[in-house]
């Protein structure tokens, strides 16, 4: 085989056989395959998509082109979250030891930043030592003992994935269905959780505009775990607006914290609550949701949940101290407040122009291996919904220098849209796909 003749099939819009995509596969994962020919398919697929044995077949050879965990095997039940990703989304951080705290393992492969969106490494890396390069042994024994683990993706661990995924993120080839379906359940697979829990986002701030494609994503990635027999449930939530108050990655950590301590933004909370109690249900460790509320409650209100975090974390190597005391954690040394322009009601956010902006400050990755700063970002100080007067304050600044903190002002005033009329705030929770 031929990886041109490959592309051009895939270009022409003709499926690609099981042998033919795991030939590529493989030979991308042992550098046989270059990245400008690995970009080139990947668009290919962008713009003409995969049938579902085709993505199937992408997510297996993924899935098996390093070392597999199978942590199910020492112990269960062991869960296992994933979010698509959108602006301010810091469920993860709080929603894994809150899960901990009630009894659940909680084995976590998680990603960087990809695009618009943060990630779930990147926050937890601007905690001062925490370690996320672990190896398969170091893994097992961070959980088995402590019963969570929050590690990235290791060079041995679904490494096909590791490549494309980083390539991806600067090819324009993001949103594809089949390739996001395949990236986020090849890790999943190799990992081997018993249960996994699908956050699903939809709106202005995530991969998915509109609620068709995010059931169609859904659906995709819980058929792929029901035929692996990993047993896979996926929420569809709302992402129209920046998740929270905060976007950046130390800045999402601290408010990640506070949801631990029951003081988070409603709409983050809300959604890490209720997520948590659907991850009891489905392992029944609780009986019903009254049971599982009433868990997460109890976790949240003893202090056991920022117990679980702060004890992940030193685990880690990381400083807990940074978890107990979150104003220990690194700040920008420039911060400023931006205004509002006018009187009203915010009827909109556009949350992935926001993205761009935080990237701007050096939160984000333009460029493949980019370093990022993990004290910069914003604090939105209104939200949707929220009423205001000319120069109230609407965002909070946290940059490198003064002259980036200005710069961004105009593109973060283009990202408000206002009304006269009050705004009613809909559901964060639109739909729950199970399998079938």
């Amino acid at each position: 085989m031929q990886a041109v003749e490959l592309i051009r099939k895939k270009r022409d819009g003709n499926a690609l056989t099981t042998a033919e995509i795991n030939w590529l596969v493989e030979q991308y994962t042992h550098d046989h395959i270059p990245d400008y020919q690995m970009s080139a398919c990947l668009m290919a697929v962008y713009w003409r998509g995969m049938d579902a044995r085709e993505t199937s077949d992408l997510t297996l050879a993924m899935a098996h082109s390093g070392e597999e965990l199978y942590v199910r095997d020492s112990i269960s039940p062991v869960v296992d979250k994933h979010s698509t990703g959108g602006v301010g989304d810091k469920v993860t951080l709080a929603l894994a030891p809150l899960v901990a705290a009630c009894g659940v393992a909680v084995g976590k492969m998680t990603g960087r930043g990809l695009g618009h969106t943060g990630g779930t490494l990147d926050k937890l890396e601007s905690i001062q030592g925490f370690r996320t390069a672990l190896s398969r042994e170091e893994f097992m024994r961070v959980l088995t003992e402590h019963s969570i683990v929050l590690a990235g993706q290791s060079d041995d661990l679904a490494p096909a994935d590791g490549k494309m995924y980083a390539l991806r993120d600067v090819t324009g080839t993001i949103e594809s269905i089949a390739l996001i379906a395949a990236s986020i359940m090849s890790k999943k697979l190799a990992v081997g959780a018993s249960h996994l829990l699908l956050d699903v986002k939809v709106g202005s701030g995530a991969f998915m505009k509109t609620l068709e494609r995010a059931r169609e994503l859904a659906q995709t990635m819980v058929s792929i775990g029901q035929l692996a027999g990993l047993h896979t449930v996926a929420a569809i939530t709302a992402m129209d607006q920046p998740l929270g108050r905060a976007i950046g990655n130390a800045l999402e950590m601290i408010e990640a914290i506070a949801i631990l301590h029951g003081e988070g933004p409603p709409d983050v909370s809300e959604l890490c609550y209720h997520e948590a109690a659907e991850l009891l249900l489905m392992t029944g460790v609780a009986s019903n949701p009254a049971d599982a509320e009433e868990r997460v409650g109890q976790a949240v209100r003893s202090g056991a949940a920022v117990a679980k975090l702060a004890e992940v974390i030193a685990a880690q190597g990381g400083d807990p101290h940074q978890i107990e005391q979150p104003h220990l954690l690194a700040v920008a040394p420039v911060r400023s407040m931006l205004v509002a322009p006018c009187s009203g009601y915010i009827a909109a956010i556009e949350s992935e122009q926001m993205g761009l902006a935080s990237m701007y400050l050096g939160a984000g990755r333009f460029k493949k291996g980019e370093q990022i700063d993990h004290r910069t970002g914003f604090i939105l100080q209104a939200k949707v919904g929220d009423h205001g007067h000319v120069g109230d304050p609407l965002v909070k600044i946290h940059a490198r220098t003064e002259d980036e903190a200005e710069a961004v002002q105009e593109s973060l005033l283009a990202c408000y849209t206002w009304s006269d009329a009050p705004v009613l705030l809909g559901s964060m929770i639109y739909d729950i796909v199970r399998p079938l």
